[in-house]
């Protein structure tokens, strides 16, 4: 499938998933002082976003070097976000724990709870797929980011307001959205190895 701006930024949020990342921020915070919280989130979304923009940058270096194809980056993206979106439609009873500890520092907040491997295939599929539209990606990651951020500064008020088995069905909802994404990137990308033949 083709993106455009606006399919790549929602596709980016899907995976980020900052509505089902709201229990495990709430709960990786419970021991930090709630002065400290926002900081803390912004800069857990910062690393993130830093991490996915390298991926982005150099990702297609990263794939000649270890000789992969863009055929073989659709595949696997392509199963790995169905794995993803399986487990958001279907959690582990205890996915949304985690220990308790001190202020928690780019594990297990910027990665893999918003830069997981789901996330860093997708921005180097992206630029694999269309590398002239460098920029336009780019403007959907920040756009993707910033939304992170404000619903994860909002977490507390977020999970007060509508309650936690609202957002369990708004996390299950896009798990159901995302599977299909998945399947339409597998399906592309086995037709198009069917052909090479």
């Amino acid at each position: 499938m083709e993106y455009t701006f606006a399919s790549a930024t929602v596709l980016l949020l899907l995976i980020t998933d900052p509505f089902g990342n709201i229990p495990i921020f709430v709960n990786a915070l419970k021991n930090v002082p709630a002065h400290r919280r926002p900081r803390v989130i912004v800069r857990e979304v910062l690393i993130a976003f830093a991490i996915l923009l390298l991926f982005m940058l150099v990702g297609e270096r990263f794939l000649r070097m270890m000789s992969l194809t863009d055929l073989s980056l659709q595949l696997a993206g392509g199963i790995v976000l169905f794995l993803i979106a399986l487990r958001m439609i279907f959690p582990r009873p205890d996915s949304g724990s985690l220990p308790d500890a001190g202020e928690p520092l780019i594990v297990p907040l910027a990665i893999p709870a918003l830069a997981g491997p789901s996330a860093l295939a997708t921005v180097m599929l992206l630029v694999s797929q269309q590398p002239g539209r460098m920029l336009e990606w780019i403007t959907a990651l920040c756009v993707t980011m910033a939304v992170c951020a404000v619903v994860l500064l909002l977490a507390d008020r977020i999970e007060r307001w509508v309650g936690s088995r609202v957002v369990t069905a708004f996390e299950r909802l896009m798990g159901l959205i995302l599977v299909a994404i998945s399947v339409e990137m597998i399906l592309k990308g086995v037709r198009a190895f069917v052909h090479q033949f």
